[in-house]
């Protein structure tokens, strides 16, 4: 009898757990289970986060045969984990990217689907910025979707602090550097900094470079045309400018261990001790998430020119699908993968991350926060929008930037840092 009552308890139990159901008919146990789609993320600690969980929750409501796993991954973490699972053939079915170097290692090896078809269905592509498509669009094909933002990086600073100094934004680097010295006098520090991970002080680095030599400089030196090289004058001199602003005590104490991700920076900003923060233009969305009271005294302008530079001072820096999503050629589910991305960057999505503070990458925008569309102005009168170098260049070359950049900041001679640079892009691309 006890046997007997045990193998009723287990047979109980095991219908509990598999959500198995009980068909009177034919006496069959059958089991109802959803096919799965894995999604990536790496938005951090920001609104965008309850855009993208409301997406999924609609595609879910729409799609009932289909469950969305999201995994949040820290963005400085994604492209090692994402570099393992094409190592290991665990790739997920639907993931961030950008354009350049990175796409391109993806096509090359067959890794993601050419979505060609899906986004000249119905004319969808008309509905992206032309400027964002193209990023990812070859000959071949069109490779991935821009969803999460046109994102540029600008110069946040503190109104209240600058009104109460009676200082102007700075149109040119020699008045930037007398703002600096003024702010440092009356005890603020002149720019939030948090380097440890390098990608925030390599865009001071990107902004030199541009201003000093244009565009071509860096496109020549990445993709060995036109005897373009890293150790080319402009990079030496970006990286003297990096140190002039060191020298000058332009970043607080510390900055090249401090965390971005950890909020070290914005922290400076939000308690008035920085006055000013180079940052990608997500930051309105961080900021709305964090700290939203804070957004009254937050003003924003350009890099500034630089006097005999060649690049044009309306150029800038940044990426205009930041980020665009692919679908892996492992995903079992591509029609219904291709629908979940349609979900994150539908008309009720593009309202919301507008309201979360950013620009989505479509046409038609309709943004009444006069901040969100001065950004938006900076954008389309940008003659060159040039992609983040560490998201542009190939892993083995963006970790070099990132790290020679980074020594740059802590007192490395930017010549021998240029020339190394340039060593390891010969050492790529002979092999």
């Amino acid at each position: 009898m006890r046997k007997a009552l045990k193998s009723l308890f287990a047979f109980l139990l095991l219908i509990t757990c598999t959500g198995c159901f009980y068909n009177g008919h034919n006496m069959d146990v059958q089991k109802r289970q959803k096919k799965q789609l894995t999604l990536y993320t790496i938005q951090g600690d920001s609104a965008v986060n309850l855009v993208i969980d409301d997406s999924i929750m609609r595609f879910e409501q729409n799609n009932t045969d289909y469950q969305v796993i999201q995994e949040k991954i820290p963005n400085d973490l994604y492209k090692n984990k994402l570099s393992v699972c094409v190592a290991t053939n665990q790739m997920p079915d639907v993931f961030p990217t950008w354009s350049g170097g990175t796409l391109n290692e993806y096509i090359s090896i067959g890794e993601i689907v050419n979505l060609e078809k899906y986004m000249l269905q119905d004319n969808y592509s008309s509905r992206f910025n032309e400027k964002a498509l193209k990023m990812v669009t070859d000959e071949n094909g069109i490779w991935a979707v821009p969803v999460e933002n046109m994102s540029i990086a600008l110069i946040f600073y503190n109104k209240d602090i600058f009104n109460a100094l009676n200082i102007t934004p700075p149109d040119t680097y020699e008045q930037l550097l007398e703002v600096i010295t003024k702010l440092k006098r009356n005890g603020y520090i002149p720019f939030a900094l948090a380097n440890r991970t390098a990608w925030t002080g390599s865009m001071f680095y990107m902004y030199f470079v541009d201003r000093l030599g244009g565009p071509s400089i860096f496109d020549n030196a990445a993709n060995r045309k036109d005897g373009g090289s890293f150790s080319d004058k402009a990079f030496v001199k970006a990286g003297e400018m990096v140190q002039q602003l060191v020298n000058m005590g332009a970043f607080p104490e510390g900055f090249n261990w401090m965390d971005e991700d950890a909020g070290d920076a914005r922290d400076l900003m939000y308690n008035n001790s920085a006055a000013m923060m180079l940052a990608g233009s997500w930051f309105l969305s961080t900021l709305k998430y964090e700290k939203p009271e804070f957004l009254d005294k937050v003003g924003v302008f350009p890099f500034p020119a630089i006097e005999g530079g060649k690049g044009d001072a309306r150029n800038t820096i940044g990426t205009l699908g930041d980020n665009y999503y692919a679908i892996a050629n492992s995903c079992a589910h591509k029609d219904e993968a291709f629908q979940l991305i349609k979900y994150l960057i539908d008309d009720i999505a593009v309202e919301k991350r507008i309201a979360a503070g950013k620009i989505p990458p479509v046409n038609d925008l309709k943004i009444t926060d006069p901040l969100t569309n001065k950004i938006l102005e900076y954008i389309n009168q940008s003659p060159n929008v040039q992609f983040w170098y560490d998201q542009y260049l190939p892993l083995k070359l963006s970790d070099a930037h990132l790290s020679l950049t980074r020594q740059i900041f802590g007192g490395e001679d930017p010549k021998a840092a240029a020339e190394a640079m340039e060593e390891v892009a010969k050492q790529y691309y002979s092999n």
